[in-house]
């Protein structure tokens, strides 16, 4: 940003409004009464200060003249020091203006810095989210590992139990067989009783093998309910997992260590069964002898009957006793069964858990399938969404390239008030026929009718946006790296900054600049998403009296102070246009943009005339710079968008220029004069071309010689009494129409550059 100088210019300036060369300035005074002492009152109006400033001596006498000069130099002083006033008020709004600038331009990098921080923050998150799904997953797959590793231990548990009832049915086998033989002994009663205490008490181990077997088939059954438990809490959340699988550890190592006291308890069994058969076979040895011993003892018969019968009637008892016992072990039978029934269901009701985790996990695989295709699919989809926008640009170039390089839009605006053409017959009409519409334009010239054919023509009631949406494409070619040129061309009065400025504060009016930066700033928005980045770089610059004016810096001193900048024209080898010493400021937005606009409509160099209350003086050139840079294919465009605005050719006769007023024409007339020279050089196809004749050809000779896309709209009175200027301004178009320029080239690279652009 260049800030406005103090102090150095403000006399120059003073004596510049009072000598009549600032005429801009003395317009925008005002009017005011200043009374001094002994010449009354003086309204220093833009009509007073000319009429004191060529006011003359009218005294004879040489007392009176001194008297009247005395006078004389007062007004100038008063004067003087009310235009010195007027300026030290501008130039404080000026200083207040700037600093109201930079606190906006510091507030806008601040909130560029705070959303590149939330920016980051976000993208840590993402990290974060990330590393904590891939836990979860490992964490998953874990406990998957230990649930099997659980599921095989109660399996081995099964085999146990099954084995240890397996031992228990011989073992009742054994007692049936023991009860067997004992009713075959009866004469070894008393051993027989021994060994029926024996089973007593192992028939006691039983009982209390059985019951002990009971509790842990109720602690198995309590330990299935909570692994069912558990696994329902696992389909809720995955983050509880970990902790029932260490209860399922430990549970599982609990079954561990009963199956190891069942294993023991049924090697003891086994030992014991041992000891039995061995006093099983005693028994019968026994019982062999015995027999041989019957014949010994039959004479002792008598004396044992009362004794048998005793021991009948206890053996009666002990039948009872072994009748209850079975019934016992035939209701514990009945019991295990019960408990095995119990233990199918549980089994079952374990496979039906199983079976919905192994729903539960193959869901979980189809949704990583069906995401994974989805991703696939949205690599596929940016892919072809880089291809297309590669495509369009590459057709939407082509289409302007084949309607051609130079291309002339023509415009008429609407009657006005003062043309006073309401009982006259129309000079302007357009044609009707099916190829012309739109096309085509004729004018009626005493009875002679002249017709043109341009590439469009907008009929009086055409509004903005409709010429807008014409010049878009071209617009776009700017964003895609072409140089584009847009300028207004007509006489003075015909609308060219209505068409390229518009009406201030009105939506609907507003010009094609403006409407040209909203739709580059929208599509650099849009195309964020597809990887480009852009910079955007403005300058602004008028023509004035063959000078070159910065319309950006401040205080901007003029050609003819001492110390003015002289801005030098250069070209180089890429068709690049260079200012020297230009202003080119960096902007993010288009309100930034509208701001120097506005700043630069007030510097820029206008005029009343017979024509025109407020003339263009200068040539208004609005300069563009886009730097574009796509982060993942490493591309960079640079493209260039010149908006210019023409000042009008006019009449001497009609426009009634003196003074200033009549150099501003001539320079314009010239130089405009130059443009038309230029144009028949490139119609004829002539080995030299002026550009040189004039800065204004010089400036635009890489848009109307070079690899430009050019488009020139000829605005056109309607008015009868602008019918010889609306002519000229036809067939100079026509010859612009005419006109073939080289091949558009897209300035891109594939490495990205620091250089700045130049004015181009």
């Amino acid at each position: 940003m260049v800030r406005p100088e103090k102090g150095g210019g403000k006399q120059r300036q003073v004596l510049g409004v009072v000598n009549g060369a600032g005429q801009e300035t003395g317009d925008r005074v005002g009017s005011g009464t200043v009374s001094g002492s002994g010449c009354g009152g003086f309204e220093f109006t833009k009509e007073g200060v000319e009429a004191l400033l060529n006011e003359r001596s009218k005294k004879s006498g040489l007392k009176e003249k001194c008297d009247e000069r005395l006078d004389y130099i007062k007004r100038l002083r008063m004067c003087i020091k009310m235009f010195q006033e007027h300026e030290g008020e501008l130039l404080l709004k000026q200083e207040q203006d700037w600093k109201k600038l930079e606190s906006a331009e510091k507030k806008c990098s601040d909130l560029e810095m705070l959303r590149c921080q939330k920016e980051e923050e976000l993208n840590s998150i993402i990290m974060e989210l990330r590393k904590n799904c891939r836990a979860l997953q490992d964490k998953f797959a874990k406990e998957e590992s230990e649930k099997l590793a659980a599921l095989e231990s109660l399996t081995k548990e099964k085999d146990a139990r099954l084995s240890a009832e397996r031992s228990q049915a011989s073992v009742m086998e054994e007692l049936e067989r023991a009860q067997k033989e004992n009713s075959s002994a009866n004469e070894k009663i008393l051993t027989l009783n021994d060994m029926y205490k024996r089973l007593q008490e192992y028939n006691t181990g039983l009982q209390q093998y059985n019951s002990k077997l009971q509790s842990e088939l109720n602690q198995t059954n309590e330990t299935f309910k909570h692994v069912e438990k558990q696994k329902a809490m696992v389909v809720e959340n995955l983050s509880n997992l970990r902790g029932h699988c260490k209860a399922l550890q430990d549970q599982l190592d609990a079954a561990k260590t009963s199956s190891n006291e069942t294993m023991k308890l049924k090697e003891a069994l086994a030992s014991e069964v041992g000891c039995l058969r061995l006093d099983l076979q005693q028994v019968r040895d026994d019982r062999d002898r015995a027999l041989t011993q019957v014949q010994d003892l039959s004479a002792e018969v008598l004396k044992y009957k009362e004794w048998t019968r005793k021991s009948a009637a206890e053996l009666g008892n002990l039948t009872t006793k072994s009748n209850e016992l079975e019934a016992t072990c035939s209701s514990q039978s009945n019991q295990i069964k019960k408990l095995q029934e119990k233990l199918v269901a549980a089994e079952k009701k374990l496979e039906m858990s199983d079976l919905s985790a192994f729903e539960t996990r193959t869901g979980y695989e189809e949704q990583k399938r069906v995401n994974f295709d989805l991703q696939l699919r949205l690599a596929e989809a940016e892919l072809k969404l880089v291809e297309g926008e590669s495509l369009r640009k590459k057709l939407h170039n082509t289409i302007l390239e084949l309607k051609g390089n130079i291309r002339v839009f023509c415009r008429v605006r609407p009657l006005l008030f003062d043309d006073g053409a309401d009982n006259e017959l129309k000079p302007v009409s357009f044609p009707t026929a099916t190829e012309n519409v739109g096309r085509g334009i004729e004018l009626l010239q005493n009875g002679q009718k002249h017709s043109f054919m341009f590439d469009k023509v907008f009929v009086p009631e055409s509004s903005q946006e409709e010429v807008f949406v014409e010049v878009s494409q071209l617009v776009q070619s700017a964003l895609d790296g072409y140089k584009v040129c847009i300028f207004a061309y007509g006489q003075t009065g015909s609308g060219k900054t209505h068409t390229m400025m518009g009406t201030p504060g009105n939506f609907d009016g507003k010009g094609l600049i403006p409407r040209s930066l909203e739709q580059i700033f929208e599509s650099r928005q849009t195309l964020q998403n597809q990887g480009w980045k852009y910079e955007m770089q403005v300058s602004m610059l008028e023509i004035y009296n063959e000078t070159i004016r910065d319309l950006l810096t401040p205080n901007r001193p003029g050609s003819t102070e001492l110390g003015a900048k002289q801005y030098a024209i250069k070209h180089d080898a890429n068709g690049n246009t260079h200012v020297s010493d230009l202003t080119v400021v960096d902007v993010r937005s288009s309100s930034e943009v509208s701001f120097l606009l506005n700043r630069a409509a007030q510097s820029r160099s206008v005029g009343r005339t017979q024509m025109n209350e407020q003339s263009s003086r200068s040539h208004f050139v609005f300069t563009l710079r886009i730097t574009g840079v796509n982060e993942s294919t490493e591309q960079q465009v640079q493209g260039v968008l010149n908006l210019i605005d023409l000042a009008g050719s006019e009449r001497l006769s009609r426009s009634g220029a003196t003074g200033d007023r009549l150099k501003e024409t001539q320079a314009i007339n010239k130089s405009l004069s130059s443009l038309s020279d230029v144009i028949f050089a490139l119609a004829k196809k002539e080995e030299h071309v002026p550009y040189r004749n004039s800065k204004l050809t010089y400036l635009l000779q890489p848009c109307l010689g070079g690899d430009s896309k050019t488009l020139m709209v000829v605005n056109v009175s309607p008015a009868p009494s602008s019918l010889n200027e609306s002519l000229c301004s036809l067939r100079f178009a026509a010859r612009v129409n005419a006109c073939e320029i080289g091949t558009p080239r897209r300035q891109t690279s594939l490495k990205p550059v620091d250089a700045r652009f130049s004015h181009g």
